[in-house]
Order: structure tokens, then sequence, then C-alpha cells
């Protein structure tokens, strides 16, 4: 049953792929904002997935986090989020990133529950309108 306090949690190690330089987000071989961001939006989606209706699924609509601490290639970096609010099909998150080293940023997260098939079907639609 989706609830408010669900938790959410990962790790990962930095690669050359996650880094500013690899993402064009930057030039440097840390890890890189837009990489911060999927970790975090993958982190939500898969703490609260278990607990949706068979043929739902969640989509990010917005995030305000702050990436206040650079992780370089090689460190484990952490990720956990929060459920901390459920109005109707909208969800939001507290979320927190940490590497071996301390506080990497954080903030809020948005996600709205869909139908699966009817969600891809009217992006699919875009193609031929």
């Amino acid at each position: 049953m989706l609830q408010e306090g669900i938790v959410g949690q990962q790790e990962m190690v930095v690669t050359e792929k996650d880094t500013a330089e690899a993402l064009k987000s930057g030039t440097l071989k840390v890890l890189a904002t837009p990489a911060m961001i999927a970790f975090i939006e993958e982190t939500a989606w898969k703490s609260v997935a278990p607990e949706l209706e068979e043929g739902c699924a969640t989509v990010g609509t917005s995030l305000n986090v702050k990436h206040m601490s650079a992780t370089p290639v090689g460190m484990k970096v952490f990720c956990q989020t929060r459920l901390v609010e459920i109005e109707g099909r909208r969800l939001m998150f507290h979320v927190e990133v940490s590497d071996e080293k301390g506080n990497v940023g954080g903030g809020t997260h948005e996600r709205f529950i869909v139908q699966s098939d009817k969600f891809q079907k009217k992006a699919d639609d875009k193609l031929y309108q």
C-alpha cells in the first residue's frame, strides 16, 4: 500500500560515464549534476514501484535540488529518498545524496502516478500529429 514514509536507498560508484565531462554538463571528471538527478529519480521511482497498482508507473515532473559537493570517479555515492506527501496521484519526496566524505546534495522531487499504457500511447501519438 502506498503511504507516506516509504524510504528508498541506493548506492553507486562514480564512473567515467557519470562525469560532467562525459555528460557535457561541464569539463571536469566529477559526478555530473544530470547523473545525480538521474540517480535521485531512479531511487524514488524504485522505492514506490512495488506499491503501485498493476499497470501503473510514476513519472518525474519536478526537481528542486542543490548539488553542493564534487565527487570524483571511483568514489561511492549514496541516495536516500523519503515519500513525504501523497496528494491524489502526486507524490513528493525529500531526497539526500552523499558520498564517502559527506553531503553532496539534496532537496525535493515530485512524481505523478500514471497508467503506463495510456501515458506511452499519448507520447507515441505525438509522432503522428
